[in-house]
């Protein structure tokens, strides 16, 4: 399962309607093609009951790249989203263990919202 599909479906289970904003294109020349997000930084737009609207940004666990991208490198994208009124999460997806000592893995995000205090 990729971090987009475990994100949507935690989103789901917090009762944020949500939808898929990345596309693939299809491109010979680069092997296979290449991955578009919306403006640059979204996989997935999230209307959230308690908090309105929501850019998320999801991968595995290059957390660090993914906060560089929207904060320095699609930033001037972030500030328009963020004074637009929109707010911004960035999840990375790891493995866990489920309790110290353990063995058993599980799937766990490290959620972190996005502020303007964020963007050089």
């Amino acid at each position: 399962m990729s971090p987009t599909q475990r994100t949507l479906e935690r989103l789901k289970f917090m009762n944020r309607k949500c939808g898929i904003v990345e596309r693939f294109i299809h491109n010979r020349m680069v092997k296979g093609g290449i991955r578009s997000d919306l403006f640059g930084i979204f996989d997935i737009v999230a209307l959230c009951p308690e908090g309105g609207i929501v850019g998320v940004q999801s991968c595995g666990d290059d957390y660090a790249a993914h906060f560089k991208k929207i904060t320095v490198k699609k930033a001037d994208n972030a500030v328009d989203w963020l004074n637009a009124g929109g707010k911004i999460e960035l999840w990375s997806w790891r493995k866990v263990k489920e309790k110290r000592g353990g063995k058993r893995m599980i799937w766990q995000p490290r959620i972190a919202e996005i502020t303007i205090a964020d963007i050089q």
